[in-house]
């Protein structure tokens, strides 16, 4: 078991429902799923910016209407949201440059449509909330909280065509009754992080009861768990980024969706203490 510490950093007031963080250059940029903004938190000056993915963007969506967007990757100098593919009208890729700050959409209903071919996950199954590019690969997190629980890592070669792809399940701990399932993953350096959190639903559309949250490790070559730790038993922990690492340990920046209409995101730290 891993000693950790977790305590609220700072609260950004103006996002809501956060689902996914990049740390990078003193700014934390934000992705919600119920936006569609993408927002720049720059932590020295305290000061948020919005970032429009679309002419008419707007927040706090109606939940059938949103583009749900559950994971920030990034690749080079380019931030890719991924929409979670739960339903029609969520299977969109939005690529954000940090230098030009231009922003192309992407359709990714083929991909996604492939993805469940390959993969054997029902429509009703799929919902990716994380992402990882890395070795020339990308690795998708598919949060199984459906009634099948197909929870695990989907690889693939790209994500604009039609390629060879393969889920690999991944058994993690239960919270009481019910199975964690993946809400955000890192890489730093060889390791996968990633959080989990027991939700008591079979829906991937409909919300349930919070049962708590964990930190875990995998390792990137077999996607075998070398540690899984609770780190709260009431809070929904969606997105997680690197913030520093030294010899002795690793903090990471992690975020809650809190699935209300309340524009005000709570930061909190993780610090994990490393064996040595």
């Amino acid at each position: 078991m891993e000693k950790f510490t977790l305590e609220l950093l700072f609260k950004i007031i103006g996002i809501g429902s956060a689902s996914g963080l990049v740390y990078k250059d003193n700014s934390l940029f934000v992705i919600s799923d119920n936006s569609s903004f993408l927002y720049e938190y720059y932590i020295p000056e305290n000061e948020l910016s919005k970032i429009k993915l679309f002419e008419n963007a707007q927040e706090n969506i109606p939940k059938k209407d949103k583009f749900d967007f559950e994971s920030i990757a990034l690749k080079g100098n380019k931030l890719h949201l991924l929409g979670s593919g739960s339903t029609a009208n969520r299977e969109k890729r939005l690529i954000y440059n940090l230098d030009s700050k231009k922003i192309k959409e992407k359709d990714l209903s083929k991909l996604y449509q492939n993805l469940k071919k390959y993969a054997s996950i029902s429509d009703e199954e799929l919902n990716i909330e994380g992402a990882i590019f890395s070795n020339k690969n990308w690795f998708l997190f598919q949060r199984g909280n459906g009634a099948n629980s197909r929870n695990g890592i989907i690889k693939t070669k790209s994500l604009k065509k039609e390629c060879q792809t393969e889920l690999v399940e991944v058994r993690l701990p239960k919270i009481k009754h019910v199975e964690t399932s993946f809400t955000d993953a890192v890489l730093v350096e060889d390791k996968i992080y990633f959080l989990a959190t027991a939700e008591d639903t079979t829906s991937t559309y409909d919300d349930g009861e919070i049962l708590g949250s964990i930190i875990g490790r995998l390792n990137s070559q077999t996607f075998e768990i070398e540690f899984t730790q609770k780190i709260s038993d009431t809070h929904k922990f969606e997105g997680l980024t690197l913030y520093k690492k030294t010899e002795n340990e690793i903090q990471f920046l992690i975020c809650e969706d809190n699935d209300t209409d309340i524009l005000e995101t709570n930061i909190y730290k993780l610090t994990v203490k490393m064996k040595v």
